[in-house]
């Protein structure tokens, strides 16, 4: 299978008047268009209620619930039962004293909650996005666009009534994420858009749509019902515009396949062994396990129904400015990752899943978005339970330059049981992998190092060359011994750890010799920090490695 890289298919040329990469500018983007003036623009209006009114709501509430018995008997004539908390304040007279206190509370918080939104500004320049907020102490937050390494737009429940969502865009280095919480939902959408193409190394620009009539102005009950229908409608959306993520690249999970992951998952057999121990343990005589057991396995219900939920809607799919994932039922969110972001790639199955052919894909990024992914698991997670053809779609996705020598070579490692194409570990390996020896191995294809091993969890690694960052060569006193090595991968922390044990140790030399020149050479030959720029043409000539350099 052949795919081409993210934003392929797009004419990349950067003369005057040729078609810019990604088409032109949707609704969305041109009206965010204004927002990435360098300027300092405020947030959505319902950002204060959204951030932290509602405890205040809730606070006004518990107030209120106490009070019921005084307001049933001020509007209805009820009889006094007493009993009410505030009963003290009635019988001294201090109801006036009571009411004015609550409101100076209410003004109080109303203005604190005004202020901040006030104080609470970003601004979007060439090279970086800022954020500055706080009344007492200020802090501003700066991202670089050349550090970004993807977008979130997250979605709440109650920011979705509001038509609000919240963009959060996540850059290398420890709690160094930028959130803009809150935007118009729209205006989000687009922002993030805006942002990609400035950190892709060009912005589109449009020339400004003729000016035609005047909107008629609409009577309040249009605007009203116009705002009811638009939020019907986000309720009702695709969670990836079908504009901008074409439908035919996108994986679906069926509820049946997600619903048995999850049923085939170690959390179920921790939870069964649970159970048989506490039915063993009340038979002997021992019920207070039940008191203390039965709420942590009632509470497993909803771990069940908050993973299911959340894949429901699950959604992936490549655009001009990366892969963006999407998921949940009712608070939604979706990341776009920007090409050459993905450090490394594991597909690994469960023993439970393999009757089924289903496999689990994570990835290494620098940065992290502080949502979770998809059925309630790091955002690290790109596809959550798949098949092999969903595998494959997903490979092509994430993977630089995915060619069928990939394609082939990874379903090779994901289901051969070793002795292939592959270089695998030397027979005297049994003795320390007394089970997966034979499977153990690596094989180097173009732009790319892969890593299978495990017999019971099978699990392929994927790294890229262009983002390795180091290789090691280690051998432990038992390695010495049987003339073996480890080679361990490093990349940027995460999920996924590349490394391979139990290999010749002339082999694995020959490796680490292998990698320091390929990854070099990757490395100097990758643009995709700036991936909507044509690349320079080169008219000296590069002598590709072939398989005998491995």
């Amino acid at each position: 299978m052949t795919v081409p890289e993210s934003g392929a298919g797009a004419p990349q040329s950067g003369a005057p008047g040729a078609p810019l990469p990604g088409g032109p500018l949707n609704a969305a983007e041109r009206a965010a268009e204004r927002f990435t003036d360098g300027e300092w623009h405020r947030l959505h209006p319902a950002t204060p209620l959204l951030r932290g009114g509602i405890v205040f709501i809730a606070v006004l509430g518990f107030v209120l619930s106490n009070l019921r018995e005084r307001l049933v008997s001020f509007f209805v004539g009820a009889p006094d039962l007493g009993g009410d908390p505030i009963d003290a304040i009635y019988t001294h007279g201090w109801e006036g004293w009571a009411l004015l206190g609550v409101a100076v509370v209410l003004f109080g918080c109303l203005a604190a909650f005004y202020v901040s939104w006030r104080l609470h500004s970003f601004r979007i320049t060439d090279d970086a996005v800022e954020v500055r907020s706080g009344i007492l102490f200020r802090t501003q937050r700066k991202a670089r666009l050349d550090r970004i390494q993807g977008i979130n737009v997250a979605r709440p429940l109650l920011a979705r009534i509001f038509g609000a969502a919240k963009l959060e865009i996540s850059v290398a280095g420890h709690d160094a994420n930028v959130t803009l919480a809150y935007l118009g939902s729209v205006l989000a959408d687009g922002l993030r858009s805006d942002v990609l193409r400035l950190a892709s190394g060009m912005r589109e620009t449009e020339t400004a749509a003729p000016a035609g009539a005047l909107p008629a102005t609409s009577s309040r009950a249009a605007q009203v019902g116009d705002f009811v229908g638009r939020r019907i409608d986000d309720f009702l959306a695709p969670e990836l515009d079908p504009n901008a993520a074409p439908p035919e690249s996108v994986v679906k999970i069926p509820p049946l396949r997600l619903a048995g992951s999850l049923v085939l998952s170690g959390f179920t057999v921790f939870v069964a062994v649970v159970i048989v121990l506490l039915a063993i343990g009340s038979a002997g005589g021992a019920p207070w396990l039940l008191i203390v057991v039965l709420p942590g396995l009632i509470g497993s219900a909803s771990f069940y129904i908050n993973r299911f939920t959340k894949s429901l809607r699950y959604s992936i799919a490549g655009t001009p400015d990366g892969v963006r994932v999407g998921f949940g039922l009712l608070n939604l969110s979706n990341e776009t990752l920007p090409p050459g972001r993905i450090h490394a790639v594991e597909v690994l199955q469960p023993l439970l899943w393999r009757p089924f052919g289903w496999w689990q894909i994570r990835i290494d990024t620098a940065g992290h978005t502080r949502e979770k992914g998809a059925a309630g698991q790091p955002n690290t997670t790109m596809l959550p339970v798949g098949d092999q053809a969903d595998v494959a779609k997903v490979l092509s996705l994430v993977l630089p330059d995915f060619t069928a020598e990939h394609d082939a070579a990874i379903l090779e490692g994901m289901t051969s049981r070793g002795r292939d194409a592959f270089t695998g570990s030397p027979r005297r390996a049994i003795w320390l992998r007394p089970l997966s020896w034979q499977r153990t191995g690596f094989r180097m294809v173009d732009g790319a190092v892969l890593l299978r091993r495990g017999f019971v969890w099978r699990s392929l690694a994927v790294v890229p060359l262009a983002r390795l960052q180091s290789l090691e060569l280690q051998q432990g006193p038992l390695d010495r011994l049987l003339g073996l090595a480890e080679a361990r991968f490093h990349t940027v922390s995460g999920p996924v750890h590349p490394r391979l044990g139990a290999m010749d140790a002339a082999t694995g030399e020959q490796l680490f010799e292998t990698v320091a020149v390929r990854a070099v050479q990757a490395a100097t030959a990758d643009r995709s920090h700036r991936w909507r720029v044509a690349p320079e043409v080169d008219s000296t000539p590069h002598q590709r490695p072939t398989e005998e350099d491995a």
